[in-house]
């Protein structure tokens, strides 16, 4: 057996190595030195300053949460434990068209509220940068710009078309971004704020990412009856431009539309433009209280509300019958609120996680005083329930989703594929006991089966709990080949 390369800090052994790539698991160890990866093979211990026994244990990539509105968490929880308790170790925020800069002087309205009061926001991103910086994270941050935030810092009216003069002014701010180190521009054209914005103002500004190689994210205009338009809406975008694009938390919302699936998935596999997407492990979905989303749900929960704080957690249907009033009357008594929505069909969820354009996210909301279970169980849901339980997916394939594939489209270098000279994002779990804990009811729950996490190769979860440290860093785009 060959000696420990050195100098190594930590030497994995024994572990099965599910390298991100979606080949075939291995029987190797992993050596450790400093932030990097020095060797994987079958290595002699003795002279590892370190040795973590994965005997019985998956070793892989630490997962990529590519769908966030992490954006003040990590400023104000920066151990990350929701995250890192899941073994996720990089997060990229700015989504559905909101972000925390650049923004400033302007009260935030929904769906910005998600992420704060008006005063947590930041007039640019070289400050937001600088207070992460400040802070230390736990785990690694790509930043995208908003959309939504863009039209807010602009605009003295967000139910209408910016003029040419407005989108200047946003392409401008898009520019300071991106030098600042962002990633690309999302959008959030479900929402009233952006909804407004024809086709041709999101191109002039999604055209302004080529020439920093940005990626387009986009929450489509509709997720509902017409969310196969919306889907052809957003690839013609990225043809267009030229700029890649995926489509948020893809889902056929409404019970009236569920199986749409079967059109949009071939409709996105079909794309001659880079065309991906994300999706959640849930039937639920979970935004700002609208009573758009209230008519085509199911089943309404509410997270949090600013006028009647004691009503979180609580059933709308009970709420209702408890005021002796309609749901329009309770929503307008509740607003400004969350809510969690049951409105989707499993088996669209589970054609969209088998397709091979599907990457992970939670699209957790940190804030919401009782939020949806899948900021804490997203990536243990899909292990535990979705693979092991279901046979939706291959360990192999799954783990490729929430790595390999999420670096390569996101432009995160040397990240998601455990490999020599490889940034040392590790995650280090049971393959027969990983499974999500969260639920609608007890929501902040850390999942079991996580064992050990490292960022950059510093240890941020062990024996249950963070360790506080926080080794995190800005991840910029590069472009990065299978």
């Amino acid at each position: 057996m060959p000696a420990t390369p050195r100098p190594c800090d930590l030497l994995i052994r024994n572990g099965t190595v599910v390298d991100g790539t979606g080949q075939d698991a291995r029987r190797i160890d992993v050596a450790i030195a400093g932030d990097k990866i020095v060797g994987l093979g079958r290595y002699d211990a003795s002279a590892a300053d370190r040795v973590i026994d994965a005997d019985g244990r998956v070793v892989a990539p630490g997962f990529i949460d590519v769908h966030t509105h992490d954006d003040r968490a990590v400023l104000a929880s920066p151990e990350m434990t929701p995250k890192v308790s899941q073994g996720v170790t990089s997060v990229v925020t700015g989504n559905c068209g909101i972000s925390l800069a650049p923004l400033s002087g302007v009260a935030p309205i929904p769906p910005l509220n998600l992420l704060g009061s008006q005063d947590m926001f930041f007039a640019d991103f070289p400050a937001y940068f600088d207070a992460l910086s400040d802070v230390g994270v736990a785990v690694n941050v790509a930043a995208q710009v908003g959309h939504t935030t863009l039209r807010a810092r602009t605009m003295d009216r967000l139910d209408r078309a910016a003029t040419e003069r407005e989108i200047a002014g946003m392409a401008e701010a898009l520019d300071d971004a991106m030098v600042a180190g962002c990633i690309g521009l999302s959008t959030g054209l479900a929402y009233p704020p952006a909804n407004a914005a024809p086709t041709e103002e999101i191109v002039a500004l999604v055209h302004r990412l080529a020439r920093f190689n940005g990626i387009h994210t986009t929450h489509m205009r509709n997720e509902k009856d017409g969310v196969v338009d919306s889907v052809r809406e957003t690839i013609s975008i990225g043809e267009v431009t030229g700029v890649p694009v995926v489509i948020s938390h893809h889902k056929c919302s409404g019970r009236a539309n569920w199986g749409q699936t079967a059109q949009t998935l071939p409709l996105i596999a079909s794309a001659t433009h880079p065309v991906a997407l994300d999706v959640y492990p849930y039937t639920a979905s979970s935004t700002v209280l609208l009573e758009d989303h209230v008519r085509s749900a199911e089943r309404v929960l509410v997270t949090w509300s600013e006028s009647e704080p004691s009503q979180a957690g609580r059933d709308l249907a009970e709420i209702c019958s408890d005021w002796g009033c309609t749901v329009s009357e309770a929503v307008t008594r509740l607003l400004p609120a969350g809510a969690i929505y049951f409105q989707l069909d499993e088996a669209d969820l589970e054609r969209i996680i088998r397709t091979s354009e599907a990457m992970i996210g939670s699209d957790g909301l940190p804030h919401d005083a009782v939020p949806h279970p899948r900021l804490w169980g997203t990536f243990p849901r899909v292990l535990g329930r979705f693979v092991r339980s279901r046979g939706w997916l291959s360990l192999e394939a799954a783990v490729h989703r929430m790595t390999g594939k999420s670096a390569r489209v996101f432009g995160l270098a040397k990240r998601g594929v455990l490999a020599v000279g490889n940034f040392a994002d590790v995650v280090v779990f049971d393959p027969e006991t990983v499974l999500d804990i969260a639920t609608y009811s007890e929501p902040k729950a850390p999942a079991v089966g996580i064992e050990t996490v490292l960022v950059n190769g510093t240890v941020v979860w062990a024996n249950g709990a963070a360790t506080g440290a926080r080794p995190g860093r800005k991840l910029t785009r590069e472009r990065v080949v299978d």
